[in-house]
């Protein structure tokens, strides 16, 4: 039995989420699995990487082989990337800011001119 450690895809249509999967190399991306040993969500800025290395290094001891995608995402965690996700302001905080902003530069002109 050859096993690999793969990425096998979730999430909706055009909106990818990845686990990072150790399972049979003849079983289908999608299908049955051994051990889920990390997950990579590429749609987050940055990219959100996290992976049980510990785990990984114990199945490649055993044999088990790395893709080439994984075997980036395991470089990657291990040269220390960034993997927190970075919280986005909705579209309404922005408008809410800007305004808030707005009103904040229009009160020293207002004050200046009642003088």
């Amino acid at each position: 039995m050859a096993v690999k450690i793969r990425l096998s895809r979730h999430g909706s249509k055009k909106r990818p989420y990845y686990r990072v999967v150790v399972a049979d190399s003849r079983s289908p991306r999608d299908g049955r699995l051994i051990e889920e040993v990390g997950r990579y969500n590429p749609l987050t800025t940055p990219k959100v990487i996290s992976l049980d290395l510990d785990k990984i290094q114990a199945w490649q001891s055993k044999g088990a082989q790395l893709t080439d995608a994984v075997a980036a995402l395991v470089r990657a965690a291990q040269q220390g990337e960034k993997t927190a996700p970075v919280q986005k302001k909705s579209k309404k905080q922005r408008a809410k800011e800007a305004e808030a902003e707005l009103a904040d530069a229009a009160a020293p002109v207002a004050a200046g001119s009642e003088e």
